[in-house]
């Protein structure tokens, strides 16, 4: 190969391209963004820099490398895997040898909501417009329970808003199980968040209202964080293979001289929007293009982590979790514990307020971490951005 081109500016991108380098690739190397941005994690824009205590540059990776051509503000609008090129908005093309597609995901909307009805966290600019409104506010209500919806739920009865977090199930159920989500509730609750079950579904009417069922909230603030959808518009007539995402084989390879990482991907008829899951796919996209046959499967080790209503969570193995955990150490009282799920499979651990490396944890839970060898993934703790179905 003599060029590549990486379409995405994400922490997945980001790795792959520092992968290729890594692994020898000395040709021109290519990166487009849609964004203006440079490559910036997605973990603290719900957290610290939402809150305002830390700065928007706080969220920043560390620049491409020197031989990374980097290329801020370009949508990719088409694919040609025949020519080997990418179209982007003006109707330039920029032609490949090797393609990653790490185009991502952009957030869900409600259906019939007006564009501006309700913020979004998804994007550092999301996060910079939602910080600047938050202050001037006393109230919030937060659609969507995932991890994404109530870290921000969190984050706003931290800066002490009035918080009702509503969704169709109790938070946080269907993505780690009741006995987890139990506990968070119950921790939001101590908090004072309110909650509100919507089993008809919710309708945004405009800035400040919403309807469940027959019901009607109000709120300073509307937050929208029910989930996210992969950013494949632009490969719709590309011939690739597309279905929950760009579907991907066990090495990451969509077609001959074409591989896939993060958010955008479906492997086996899932997303899996994980930080770490970006990070190790953004490497065995860059394997799969060096070496083609001869690449090791990409193998998931999972391992999430979220913080919020004092809750310090890290999870290594298979979610949801089924039935009740052992108690490895700590108490449910203190909320302070180490716990793990044997589900006939490989376990799953769960560290909660529980001081303990996640090498450590990972010994519990799935198995042993994967070494890193990228700057992307040494800029921080190998936490988890989660927004697959209703955020974080």
């Amino acid at each position: 190969m003599k060029r590549v081109v990486v379409v995405g500016g994400s922490i997945a991108g980001l790795t792959a391209a520092e992968a290729l380098r890594a692994g020898g690739f000395d040709g021109r190397l290519t990166m487009l963004s849609e964004e203006l941005h440079l490559p910036y994690s997605r973990v603290p824009l719900s957290k610290g820099v939402l809150a305002g205590r830390e700065p928007l540059e706080s969220a920043s990776l560390p620049a491409p490398s020197e031989g990374i051509e980097f290329r801020a503000g370009v949508r990719a609008t088409g694919l040609d895997i025949e020519r080997r090129t990418v179209t982007f908005g003006d109707g330039e093309t920029e032609p490949y040898d090797g393609l990653v597609i790490a185009t991502g995901a952009r957030a869900r909307r409600l259906p019939d909501t007006e564009a501006g009805a309700a913020f979004a966290v998804r994007t550092l600019d999301d996060a910079a417009m939602l910080r600047a409104r938050l202050p001037g506010a006393n109230s919030v209500i937060v659609l969507g329970g995932g991890f994404l919806g109530m870290e921000v739920a969190s984050t706003c009865r931290a800066l002490g808003l009035d918080v009702t977090a509503v969704d169709r199930v109790p938070p946080l159920r269907r993505l780690v199980g009741p006995w987890l989500a139990r506990l968070v509730m119950d921790a939001a609750r101590d908090h004072g968040v309110k909650f509100r079950l919507a089993g008809d579904g919710v309708a945004v009417i405009d800035q400040q209202t919403v309807r469940l069922g027959g019901t009607v909230l109000t709120a300073d603030v509307i937050v929208s964080a029910v989930g996210d959808e992969p950013n494949v518009s632009w490969l719709h007539d590309s011939g690739l293979p597309l279905g929950a995402g760009v579907v991907a084989d066990d090495c990451c390879r969509v077609v001959p001289g074409v591989a896939a990482a993060g958010d955008v991907v479906a492997r086996d008829g899932v997303r899996n929007p994980h930080w770490t899951n970006a990070i190790e796919q953004g490497r065995a996209a860059a394997t799969a293009l060096l070496h083609g046959d001869a690449a090791e499967p990409y193998r998931p080790n999972p391992y999430f982590w979220t913080e919020q209503f004092g809750l310090n969570i890290k999870i290594s193995g298979q979610l949801p979790t089924v039935g009740d955990p052992t108690i490895l150490a700590g108490s449910v009282e203190d909320r302070s514990l180490l716990l793990r799920w044997n589900h006939g499979g490989p376990p799953t651990a769960v560290a909660i307020n529980h001081r303990i490396a996640v090498d450590r944890l990972k010994l519990h839970g799935a198995g042993a971490p994967h070494k890193s060898s990228s700057s992307a993934s040494r800029h921080r703790e190998t936490h988890v951005e989660r927004c697959p179905d209703a955020g974080g």
